[in-house]
């Protein structure tokens, strides 16, 4: 039996949807939540990636602006840049374009965001507030795959979640959220990694598997539990459409995969989407914070 693809396209756009109406009330009480992207040098996928966000800040009815540098801003300059947002009052988050160029030290520049403007969820408070289970901003494409799982259907309470990949953006904190004693969690939860002595035995007792390894199709259908929930975080490049559109991949054999599976996510439109949507969703949690309104 075929696995039932989970849509993040489909689940993005009904999060979309409830954030537009929110932002609509927002602005009858004067507020209107804002994003800063902040992006240094030429890395097409980095152009693409804020070019994205910022279309679909717009889109949402936000107060959206993008500063753009070349690759040899000094250190001290990008610093200034992110204080000039931290202290700006219609800027609800902040986002750094990662990766940034050798001589700048990326976790300096992290830190030195305001924690509550801290959207992409990468400050180490907001790590840490994730941890010990308070609230912080999470980071976005976990907590993405969260709303894939819960509207998937498939239960957390005590089931097995493998998570390949132990990356500080997806790995980690996924593993985190899945453990949480909370609603959609409460999960018993194993990381793999590229040290892991026998990583396919982890992976076939995997109720909720999720990929994040960052090569392509490196979970085959053998390492696959029969029925198991599998969410491809991967999105690598292969080769070529034959319209000279990139072709991708993701982390998992999806043809074979689906076979074994009992839902799974495509590549595209699986958990890529959630990402920019989770952006945007806690772009708006910051503004309402801002406001003094539960969030």
């Amino acid at each position: 039996m075929t696995a039932k693809i989970i849509s993040g396209k489909d689940v993005a756009a009904d999060i979309r949807e409830q954030i537009r109406a929110e932002v609509e009330t927002l602005a009858e009480k004067g507020i209107q939540p804002g994003l800063a992207t902040i992006l240094i040098g030429e890395d097409p996928g980095s152009h693409s990636y804020v070019t994205a966000k910022n279309k679909t800040a717009k889109d949402l009815g936000f107060h959206s602006v993008q500063e753009t540098h070349g690759a040899d801003i000094s250190e001290a300059d990008l610093l200034a840049l992110v204080d000039k947002y931290n202290r700006d009052e219609k800027v609800h988050g902040i986002l750094v374009q990662l990766p940034l160029p050798a001589h700048i030290d990326e976790n300096k520049v992290i830190a030195a965001i305001d924690p509550d403007k801290d959207v992409d969820g990468f400050h180490p408070y907001n790590v840490g507030r994730l941890v010990i289970g308070q609230p912080g901003f999470a980071s976005c494409t976990p907590a993405g795959i969260m709303e894939l799982i819960a509207r998937s259907g498939a239960e957390t309470e005590g089931a097995e979640v493998v998570v390949v990949g132990r990356s500080n953006i997806v790995g980690k904190p996924m593993a985190i959220m899945m453990m949480q004693k909370a609603q959609g969690a409460n999960a018993t939860v194993t990381v793999v990694h590229t040290r892991t002595r026998d990583m396919a035995a982890h992976t076939r007792r995997a109720d909720i598997l999720i990929v994040a390894a960052g090569r392509a199709n490196s979970v085959t259908a053998d390492m696959v539990k029969p029925g198991a929930v599998v969410i491809d975080v991967g999105t690598n490049r292969v080769g070529v459409t034959e319209s000279g559109k990139a072709k991708l991949a993701g982390d998992v054999d999806f043809e074979a995969v689906k076979e074994v599976a009992g839902a799974i996510t495509p590549v595209p439109g699986g958990v890529g989407p959630m990402t920019i949507t989770m952006l945007m969703k806690n772009t708006l949690i910051s503004a309402k914070r801002h406001a003094g309104l539960d969030a």
